[in-house]
């Protein structure tokens, strides 16, 4: 029996299991989306048949709305376009959009869509330095900025292909606002429209390709992944997450815009103004970290405020992870139709929207299986577990790599060949097939269980061997996690002559803890077998990207100068 017949067979398996885990929980089927197969199209649908919905509020403040219809938004982007055209802007060319939360952005981003350039969102907080790299790799021919992000532009464009740059608030941004119409659309949702660059966590980010095709597909499976019986104007959605990040991008643009429902931006986390808006906007989604949401608990407007249309709050665990105890505190304040559950498995490869939890919930059976628990993949997607070296499909229940196949999988990395060729690949046997059956190889590890759903245990180079043992992160992180004065834990590897590798945690401790090192170090083998039982640090703060994930290479670095003693 080929390979590939191995991966078939598999996956005939396993997407029977998933049907069946469904029923009852998540539809199997997205929503159909009426109308074009591109954003702006889209935008331009919702602009004819409800042309006085509300499409984006900017909250930047508790009272203060900036407002666009959808009547209002593609006439704005369509003269932007129209404006980018003018300056010598074609199909193809890369234009950075180098913003922080705003309207802004949104508008320069449809622009681009709809005339068919690319965009290309650069992190505002980045140093020149950083600016310079991602500018030259993606060869951007224009730069949408703002004034005070203006002077680290200007130190990092000399040597890039940056000719022209816009900056918002300015009299050309005006002028912009007000130029002719580009009076077309550009429809291929096959051509290249976005390189979403991926964290750099380790060596310099790589731009992901992707297509209008791939966001259409994304917005639409987190559409299928709201509770049932909601309204059916489309997703309203709150985001502060930065819309540079991919997954702010589906959250605050694209799972409103395409769905014809609300994007409500803010341009930074603040929990009274997040009370606020949720209740002014009757907001039915959002994601948060779990911190976020703790300090929504404690915020003393939470009594007051009417939350009855939030019926799917997410929570990402970048660094405390949620619990039974936080979701039951967040019922009892909030109520049985507001049930916290995290987000979804994904990168910036896939565009990150993989997986729904929804339907999960009873018995907290998402949150007391092995961890990390990430849910059934959404309609369309295919996730398989392959063992890391000859690509072979493992059986139910095996640790493995995660490969994904999807409508949203990247069409590569831009200018990396090689790293290409690595990521992507078809099942043994399939030759050059068709794009759209290739594997991602995501260099994470995994499981599936019986019922078909994902469940993430780190990254493949993070894996820690202890005498031949393998050490999982995320378990020891997690199991740490459950001790009460536990804010957060990083684990990482440090290399000892005796057993090869030790588990090395950084961990943050609650206000006013007298909990040490030891004392959790003597909790935990209670928890854990002695080979994982990690060699304890604790700290006040743990180094962070600027999309909230942990720096482990940073602190691995830290660990490899240490001289830890079992």
């Amino acid at each position: 029996m080929s390979r590939r017949t191995r991966i078939e067979e598999q996956l005939h398996e396993v997407r029977a299991r998933q049907a069946r885990a469904r029923e009852g929980r998540q539809p199997g089927t997205p929503p159909d989306r009426i109308g074009p197969a591109t954003v702006p199209g889209l935008v331009h649908h919702w602009a004819r048949t409800a042309p006085d919905r509300t499409a984006l509020v900017f909250a930047d403040g508790p009272r203060r709305d900036e407002i666009y219809s959808y009547r209002a938004l593609d006439d704005a982007s369509d003269r932007l376009a129209g404006y980018l055209a003018s300056r010598g802007v074609g199909a193809g060319d890369r234009v950075g959009v180098h913003l922080p939360n705003c309207p802004e952005f949104l508008l320069a981003m449809l622009a681009v869509l709809r005339l068919g350039a690319v965009h290309v969102p650069v992190n505002p907080m980045f140093k020149p330095e950083e600016l310079r790299h991602e500018l030259t790799d993606a060869g951007a021919v224009l730069v949408v900025t703002a004034d005070d992000l203006a002077p680290a532009l200007d130190a990092a464009r000399t040597g890039t292909a940056v000719r022209d740059v816009l900056v918002t608030g300015s009299a050309d941004w005006t002028a912009a606002l007000a130029h002719p119409p580009l009076g077309r659309i550009a429809d291929d949702p096959d051509a290249l429209a976005a390189l979403n660059y991926t964290g750099g966590t380790t060596g310099m980010p790589k731009g992901c390709e992707h297509t209008q095709r791939h966001m259409v597909y994304t917005a639409t499976a987190i559409e299928a992944g709201r509770p049932p019986g909601l309204r059916d104007d489309g997703i309203v959605s709150l985001c502060y997450l930065p819309v540079f990040w991919i997954a702010g991008e589906n959250l605050g643009i694209l799972a409103p815009l395409v769905s014809g429902g609300t994007g409500v931006l803010l341009p930074r986390w603040d929990p009274g103004t997040v009370l606020a808006v949720l209740e002014r906007h009757h907001v039915s989604t959002m994601a948060g970290t779990v911190e976020n949401y703790l300090e929504l608990l404690d915020h003393p407007d939470l009594p007051r405020r009417d939350l009855s249309a939030l019926t799917a709050p997410l929570t990402v665990s970048f660094i405390r992870k949620l619990t039974p105890g936080i979701r039951a505190r967040w019922h009892t304040a909030v109520g049985a139709h507001s049930t916290l559950r995290e987000a979804s498995y994904g990168m910036t490869e896939t565009h990150t929207s993989d997986t729904n939890t929804l339907g999960f919930q009873d018995d907290d059976h998402d949150l007391t299986t092995t961890p990390v628990f990430c849910g059934l993949p959404v309609p369309g997607t295919d996730i398989l577990i392959a063992d890391f070296g000859t690509g072979e499909p493992l059986p139910l229940g095996d640790r493995g790599e995660i490969i994904v196949r999807s409508p949203s999988v990247m069409t590569r990395y831009w200018n990396a060949q090689q790293a290409t060729e690595r990521a992507l690949r078809h099942a043994p046997g399939e030759g050059d097939g068709a794009p759209e059956d290739r594997w991602l190889h995501t260099g994470d590890i995994g499981s599936l269980d019986g019922d078909g759903a994902l469940h993430y245990h780190g990254r493949d180079k993070d894996m820690i061997k202890v005498s031949g043992m393998s050490v999982f992160p995320t378990e020891v992180e997690t199991l740490l996690g459950r001790h009460p004065d536990v804010l957060a834990a990083a684990v990482v590897a440090v290399d000892d002559t005796r057993r090869g590798q030790l588990p090395y945690a950084y961990v943050r401790t609650a206000p006013g803890s007298q909990l040490t090192a030891d004392g959790l170090r003597d909790w935990a083998s209670g928890s854990m077998a002695s080979y994982k039982l990690p060699l304890v640090e604790l700290v006040d703060t743990l180094p962070m990207t600027a999309t909230g994930k942990i720096r482990k290479t940073e602190l691995a670095a830290r660990a490899s100068r240490m001289r830890p003693s079992p």
